[in-house]
């Protein structure tokens, strides 16, 4: 059995969705699939996901939303035409969205929830027909009836092991079975959701559930490439990549596939196949717990926009609990970190700029006069560039050969991290100089 899962890209209109039905037919293997919201048709166009959020706002905010409504009902009928569907689906689909809209017993998290999860839903429900119409014997299965129900734990979404054991037998059919990703159920009985991107979750998670052969991840791009093809023209592409490497350069910038989707697979070595709906046949990228390439790095990535918190207090590596106390802080008030260096006498705190929001103010407050420190120092719009690669392990010289690229570039080097692991190095820069940073690191490691 595998499991497939088609992105948003793959689902944009009636001739997207024809290739995805021709790519799961062409397979008897591909017994389980994992659908995205419809995404763009082109850079002008809006994903249904965003217009069910401008829905929603609209609704909360008792303004008209009814615009909102009729162009996500309007992607949805012109996919179904392309396939000579009735309108029966549509008024379907219709009356599932009045229906979230017009809900009166959940909270504003809860109903923003349910909103978001519609595009995914309907998703599911739209492609299984569509499947149904080339003459493929397919049925719509929600993530309630599968026992997808999911805990929140400090804000991460987590599935217990009693939802994998309810889905290894509920996914079992003699037909296709057409799974909405991106979000599951609560033991309440509430739309719980994953980030954005989830449905790459979403399909790992059924893929480990029912001891999948492979997870093939159905995107826009032939491979995963060792930088963003936005900043480097034709990037040399990765043929094999492991768990770990993904994991790193997904969380620092790849996009191409969420971080946390590689968890439930690693967990049950199952390998992922990324491939492109556009290009099914091309040989794409294979993710798992070993690689075939020899080369020292395997990709170089980029996130921008972080904030860095530096202070400084003389003694404070004799101070004990200091740095519980300062992680404390960040705790109470929702902000996570991203990264902790530290010296003897300064300890740097970096944080997503995103997430601190208008926090920043508040919480160098409480540092100052709670932790008392001699000097504090605020740097915003840094960068920070991950150099990943299993092979880095042991190798003498590489940190030296990442900074000599940068300061060939005449760019200064905020901060330095190192995983334990040795298989990444992060630095940081000025937003403006990470394009460059990156060009500089990939002619003088991948070229």
């Amino acid at each position: 059995m595998k499991v497939c899962k088609f992105g948003g890209s793959s689902l944009a209109d009636a001739n997207q969705v024809r290739k995805v039905c021709g790519i799961v037919g062409k397979d008897r293997e591909r017994k389980i699939v994992v659908v995205s919201a419809p995404g763009k048709i082109n850079d002008d166009d809006i994903k249904i996901t965003d217009l069910l959020i401008d829905c929603a706002e609209k609704k909360k905010k008792g303004a008209d939303f009814s615009e909102a409504l009729n162009k996500i009902i309007r992607k949805y009928r012109n996919i179904a035409e392309g396939f000579g569907l009735g309108n029966e689906i549509i008024e379907a689909i219709a009356a599932d969205l009045n229906k979230r809209l017009d809900a009166q017993d959940l909270s504003d998290e809860e109903f923003m929830d349910s909103m978001k999860a519609a595009g995914e839903d309907n998703s599911a429900k739209l492609v299984a027909q569509c499947l149904c119409s080339i003459g493929l014997k397919a049925k719509y299965v929600s993530p309630k009836e599968a026992g997808l129900i999911l805990s929140v734990e400090n804000g991460s979404v987590k599935v217990p092991e009693s939802s994998y054991r309810a889905m290894k037998s509920a996914l079992r059919a003699d037909e296709i079975i057409v799974f909405p990703g991106f979000f599951g159920f609560s033991p309440k009985g509430r739309v719980v959701t994953f980030p954005r991107g989830g449905s790459d979750i979403t399909g790992a998670i059924l893929a480990a559930a029912v001891g999948a052969e492979v997870y093939e991840n159905f995107t826009d791009v032939d491979y995963i490439y060792t930088v963003s093809p936005r900043t480097v023209k034709n990037p040399k592409p990765i043929y094999s990549i492991t768990y770990n490497e993904m994991r790193e350069l997904s969380y620092s910038g790849f996009s191409v596939l969420h971080d946390e989707a590689l968890l439930p697979a690693e967990k049950a070595g199952i390998p992922i196949h990324l491939l492109n709906t556009n290009n099914p046949d091309h040989g794409g990228t294979i993710i798992s717990g070993e690689k075939n390439q020899s080369d020292v790095i395997t990709g170089i990535a980029c996130n921008k926009d972080f904030i860095g918190i530096t202070m400084y207090k003389r003694l404070m590596n004799k101070e004990i609990g200091f740095l519980k106390k300062l992680m404390d802080i960040f705790y109470e008030e929702g902000v996570s970190i991203e990264h902790l260096p530290t010296s003897i006498d300064s300890v740097s705190v970096i944080v997503k700029q995103e997430n601190i929001g208008g926090k920043l103010e508040k919480i160098v407050g409480r540092i100052e006069s709670e932790l008392e420190v001699d000097e504090l120092m605020v740097d915003k719009n840094i960068a920070l560039v991950a150099i990943v690669g299993e092979n880095m392990n042991n190798r003498i010289g590489i940190l030296a050969r990442i900074c000599s690229a940068i300061s060939d570039q005449y760019i200064n080097i905020i901060v330095v991290c190192q995983g334990a692991s040795q298989n990444n190095i992060i630095i940081g820069v000025k937003n403006n100089d990470s394009e460059n940073a990156v060009k500089a690191l990939y002619k003088a490691f991948i070229l």
